[in-house]
């Protein structure tokens, strides 16, 4: 999809099996209301790596804002009634789809006649998303700073047709914050490509990194599958316990909203083998890090996976990463 404005379509009600299995285009939902004269608009988004970059591009144009916030899992994550009031009153609404916030598509359902709306993910196209099951894809897009782009890209329009004397200044805000994106892109590709080829393995807890792996060229295996609500299996557990020793992979890794449990157990099943693997750090996959600091944005999140995952296998990445601002405290 290119980065020109999507044409909006309008429907009363979103049928469920296209957010379930994904029309993989713009999925764009109610008519754009215009704001109260006299307010800033208002655009609310299910996670982070939505509201983060379109802050940066929005400025203090829109209030935007999301639910989920640090160390939150989207794919267990159920709706408050403070989250309902917040999506009632929102001008628009922002959501990446794929099935990534499973407990809320009725939510989003009911929302679909009264918002303007998108879900992001599916702006990146279908052939170019991972299958998962079902007819469902990979919705961890965010992962691969290429595709997302899209997904930012997809959501300034709607940003543009909410409040469209800004709309000049979104789209070329936008532009100076992909340039920031290709940069860490480019110190991503290099920093995993240092790591050398025998240890270019990525294990975490769930199945989260495919569309990473792919795009920088990293094997990667999780415990869990690609949705947190799967239960890791005993003999799953064990194969990659075997996987470790075989490969004599160093490291493996937590991340930061994914129980650690069996992660641990990874570690102490190699251990039992005689094969020493150590914990290389905490990544972040389905949440960004806190408000506030580096690693809670966007950019700051790819950093700080890349240079953890580099450093934790062989490879070269300075300890503060690309720009020298990651705190190392998470």
């Amino acid at each position: 999809m290119s980065d020109r404005a999507l044409r909006p379509t309008y429907s009363l009600r979103m049928d469920r099996r296209s957010v379930l299995a994904g029309s993989f285009g713009a999925l764009v939902l109610g008519k754009a209301w215009p704001a109260k004269a006299g307010r800033r608009p208002v655009v609310v988004t299910t996670i982070a790596q939505l509201a983060e970059p379109l802050r940066v591009i929005a400025g203090q144009r829109i209030d935007i804002s999301s639910l989920m916030g640090e160390g939150v899992d989207p794919h267990l994550y159920r709706p408050t009634r403070s989250d309902m009031a917040r999506l009632a009153r929102a001008d628009g609404i922002l959501w990446s789809g794929l099935h990534l916030e499973a407990q809320m598509i009725e939510v989003l359902e009911k929302l679909a006649h009264r918002r303007r709306g998108l879900a992001a993910g599916e702006a990146t196209g279908a052939k170019d998303l991972l299958d998962w099951q079902n007819g469902l894809k990979d919705p961890h897009v965010w992962m691969d700073p290429a595709l997302w782009r899209l997904a930012i890209s997809a959501s300034v329009e709607v940003l543009a047709e909410i409040d469209q004397d800004g709309a000049a200044v979104y789209r070329r805000n936008r532009d100076e914050y992909f340039a920031r994106l290709e940069a860490v892109a480019a110190y991503t590709k290099a920093a995993i490509g240092s790591i050398p080829e025998t240890s270019r393995i990525l294990v975490t807890a769930h199945d989260a990194f495919g569309y990473f792996g792919r795009r920088f060229g990293i094997e990667v295996l999780g415990i869990q599958g690609i949705s947190t609500e799967s239960e890791a299996g005993l003999h799953r557990v064990e194969r990659l316990v075997a996987t470790l020793v075989e490969r004599r992979i160093p490291a493996v890794f937590i991340e930061t909203s994914v129980s650690e449990r069996n992660i641990r157990a990874l570690i102490e099943g190699a251990a039992a083998r005689g094969h020493k693997v150590r914990l290389g750090g905490s990544l972040y996959s389905d949440a960004m890090g806190a408000p506030g600091r580096y690693e809670g944005t966007y950019i700051g999140m790819l950093d700080h996976n890349a240079t953890t995952i580099a450093r934790a296998l062989g490879g070269s990445a300075p300890e503060g990463g690309m720009s020298g601002f990651l705190s190392h405290a998470s």
